[in-house]
């Protein structure tokens, strides 16, 4: 008589494993103190502080440890590393638990499985977390470059590695597929580990620079993927259209009037930034002209439209935070586009993109073309995302987005004048889905362009994109 399946003698197996060599990790954990802390530091750029997180595979409570988290719950199924973790981190709360079946009443702001190789059903692992994440959560996989799997064998044989009883030949393109298959979808890539092994300097510059670069980041050892839930109950949000405005009186109207209706309710906030032509006044008398309409008007500093953007979010009360540029080159009625986009979950910052559609007559100078085809290149490569275009004026996020990417301001070297770059570098470095919405792009009617200073402001971009290499492709 058969007292188990063969999954359930797996299970045992790997599970007796893991008891016995609970009590000798600490050893193996020191012997590879550099390899380690290469996991950590990775993980420490992904995970924000002072939030909360799942780790599966917890083993002894090292990794959780060493993260900056105010909430910190670790879960495994062999009863011996759990007993060790409660004894080394009493402060941080530990479960002993099959990581295939556990239950929690609560939800996280990060999910972290490990030790993906030797899970017996990956994707039992992934639907179980799927039960325990929000539209928020940020699932982190780690798996090993399957490259690496002799090397990785041959550790173990040595006694240099913890033994393994099941070796999953699980790939990136794996990881994403069990993903898929559970709900999830992926929004990116992180790899690190090009050499496990401390030569002072050499191998500081093999896995901060070289680890990264095309090519040779497909040699690394550690490949984290960061993946969000997929499924949404649809449902209708308000929308703050945040409208910087110097010197735009005679679009204010064209503005209001051509602004469709979309969302559950929509607030329009007009910053006038110290303008000459009586644009604050027109917005007064459309204020009273359409009561039906939800218009505020509130002072710029005077400073720079990025200033003058971040002052109307700080006072913007709806759901969803969208900036539309007052001189109405993004026309108005394309607005529904990014609402539809971020409500049905197609994106988390959804950036609009003038690079696609042939442009309206001189919408768009050819020096400021090719200077946005550059960027485009740049940003693309520090952020192993595709950006399209990085100075569009519209861009949509959740307001609730916005407030984490209010803390990261200030911190990309320099402050360039209308925020584009800031928001773009700090959604990314949030985790945040990023997607390119084209839209049609056409000259502008009244007035004149503020964009001026271009060399100036070409060096101060160069620069930001300098800090967000060294801060988000070079961490």
């Amino acid at each position: 008589m058969i007292k188990h399946n063969y999954l359930d003698q797996l299970r045992d197996s790997i599970r007796e494993k893991n008891n016995n060599i609970a009590f000798k990790r600490k050893k193996w954990v020191q012997t590879n103190s550099y390899y380690y802390k290469q996991v950590l530091n990775t993980l420490s750029f992904i995970i924000e502080t002072n939030t909360s997180i799942l780790h599966l595979r917890c083993s002894t409570g090292d990794i959780l440890n060493g993260l900056h988290c105010s909430e910190k719950v670790g879960i495994d199924d062999s009863e011996n590393l759990i007993y060790e973790a409660k004894k080394e981190y009493p402060e941080i709360e530990f479960i002993h638990s099959s990581v295939e079946k556990f239950s929690l009443d609560r939800t996280f702001d990060y999910i972290l499985v490990t030790s993906v190789e030797d899970v017996v059903d990956i994707k039992a692992v992934l639907d179980c977390i799927y039960l325990h994440s929000t539209e928020k959560t940020r699932v982190i996989v780690l798996n090993y470059n399957y490259l690496w799997n002799p090397l990785v064998k041959l550790a173990e044989n040595t006694g240099m590695k913890i033994p393994q009883n099941l070796h999953n030949w699980i790939s990136e393109k794996d990881v994403n597929s069990f993903l898929e298959l559970s709900q999830f979808e992926k929004i990116i890539n992180y790899r690190s580990v090009l050499f496990p092994f401390n030569i002072p300097v050499l191998s500081w510059f093999l896995n901060k620079y070289l680890a990264r670069l095309p090519i040779l980041r497909r040699l690394t050892m550690l490949n984290f993927t960061v993946a969000r839930k997929e499924a949404f109950e649809p449902k209708e949000h308000s929308v703050s259209i945040i409208i910087p405005c110097r010197n735009e009186a005679g679009n204010i109207e064209d503005a209001v009037t051509r602004i469709p209706k979309f969302g559950s309710h929509i607030e329009i906030l007009f910053g006038d930034d110290k303008s000459t032509d009586g644009t604050a006044d027109k917005v007064r008398e459309m204020i009273a002209k359409y009561p039906d309409k939800d218009i505020k008007l509130y002072n710029g500093p005077g400073i720079s439209k990025s200033e003058n953007v971040w002052a109307g979010f700080d006072i913007a009360t709806c759901d969803i935070v969208l900036i539309l540029d007052a001189d109405l080159t993004v026309i108005p009625e394309e607005l529904p586009y990014f609402y539809e986009a971020i409500t049905k979950r197609n994106g988390e910052f959804i950036n609009g993109s003038r690079l696609v559609y042939p442009m309206h007559n001189n919408a768009m100078k050819l020096f400021n073309i090719i200077g946005n085809k550059f960027f485009s290149l740049a940003f693309s490569y520090i952020l192993d995302r595709p950006i399209k275009d990085t100075l569009c004026g519209t861009k949509v996020m959740w307001r609730k987005d916005y407030e984490r990417i209010k803390k990261l301001r200030g911190t990309w070297g320099l402050t360039d004048r209308w925020g584009d770059y800031e928001l773009i570098f700090s959604a990314a470095k949030l985790n945040l889905k990023i997607i390119d919405l084209p839209v049609h792009y056409y000259e502008r009617v009244y007035g004149e362009t503020k964009m001026t200073g271009r060399i100036q402001n070409g060096i101060i971009m160069l620069k930001m994109c300098w800090a967000a290499l060294n801060k988000i492709k070079f961490h």
